[in-house]
């Protein structure tokens, strides 16, 4: 597989599972080609042209043509110089590499992901959050992951990949969109009654199965295991943590169960304020849900060798 094919895959697979639905995908496109044709032929030279085709920031080909033949990828969720040299010293050894594959973003991917967090406002106003609300709280908190991102040395990993010649790539929120359907579909499926009920579900999926051998497993942050778990939202996308003054509006939407990667303390004690039930599925096995639901869907494309690391385990759901 060309490394451009497989890239374009990771975006429409992330496309047809996102919370939003396809068609407010599209239209989010289509704000943005008409925002590129109005600009000033100064303004145009430093727009990122993938945004006119690809509506997360946080995924791109850090470096690479796009038309290298892809046969071995090296994956995991957190790939930077380290995991780049033992990318080049396994090709040293024999086993060539052909691709190293990122979850979390790097380079200009990271410098900017904070744009897919608009994306949480959709979200939340299908579970029922008056848009106006959400759009409202989550500016602020854009802002805040904004500041906190410009003094970071985002080109440090790209960099690395360069000068040892290796094409990189990373893939976060379409991996995230799959994780959060994913769960959605399962627990609307399951339709658990307690906060057990959610906990015992995700136990019955590999990958948290595996953390839970690793002492990693889901927790209930928030609540009891007798509690009623009612109307259960998974919120697994859109970049990171949300404003932390919106557990109100969930609340008064008629949720009563957040399933999430993780939670900050300072969240968590907003979200008890306002009576939520949280349970903690866990960040790097949720990514790691996410890595394996995409790495089958780039699997059913063509043949690709995957070595995991980097806090990856390979889960195959392919038959």
């Amino acid at each position: 597989m060309k490394l451009r094919k497989l890239y374009e895959t990771v975006v429409e697979k992330g496309m047809e599972a996102d919370p939003r639905g396809k068609k407010a995908v599209l239209k989010t496109l289509d704000k943005k080609k008409e925002s590129y044709k109005g600009m000033k032929k100064e303004e145009q030279e430093f727009f990122d042209i993938e945004s006119l085709t690809n509506p997360y920031a946080d995924t791109r080909i850090l470096y690479g043509t796009g038309d290298e033949e892809i046969k071995t990828v090296i994956v995991g969720v957190d790939m930077e110089i380290g995991e780049l040299v033992l990318a080049d010293r396994l090709t040293e050894k024999g086993q060539k590499i052909d691709l190293v594959i990122a979850h979390h973003p790097e380079g200009k991917a990271f410098a900017n992901f904070y744009e897919v967090m608009h994306m949480q406002a959709d979200i939340l106003s299908k579970f029922g959050v008056p848009i106006n609300i959400a759009e409202d709280l989550l500016e602020g908190r854009i802002k805040e992951v904004e500041r906190r991102l410009m003094p970071a040395n985002h080109t440090r990993a790209v960099d690395a990949a360069k000068l040892l010649d290796i094409p990189f790539m990373c893939m976060h929120t379409p991996t995230d969109n799959m994780v959060a359907s994913y769960l959605q579909k399962l627990i609307h499926r399951k339709k658990p009654d307690t906060l057990d009920d959610i906990t015992k579900i995700l136990l019955d999926v590999p990958e948290y199965r595996e953390a839970a051998r690793n002492n990693a497993g889901p927790k209930i942050l928030i609540g009891s295991k007798e509690r009623t778990a009612g109307k259960v939202f998974v919120d697994m996308t859109g970049g990171t943590e949300g404003a932390k003054d919106i557990f109100e509006s969930i609340a008064n939407s008629g949720i009563s169960t957040i399933v999430a990667m993780h939670l900050s303390d300072e969240h968590r004690k907003k979200a008890e304020k306002h009576h939520m039930n949280v349970v903690i599925a866990g960040h790097i096995s949720s990514d790691n849900l996410g890595i394996n639901l995409m790495l089958d869907e780039l699997q059913k494309k063509g043949s690709l060798n995957v070595l995991p690391c980097s806090g990856f385990r390979r889960f195959s759901r392919l038959k």
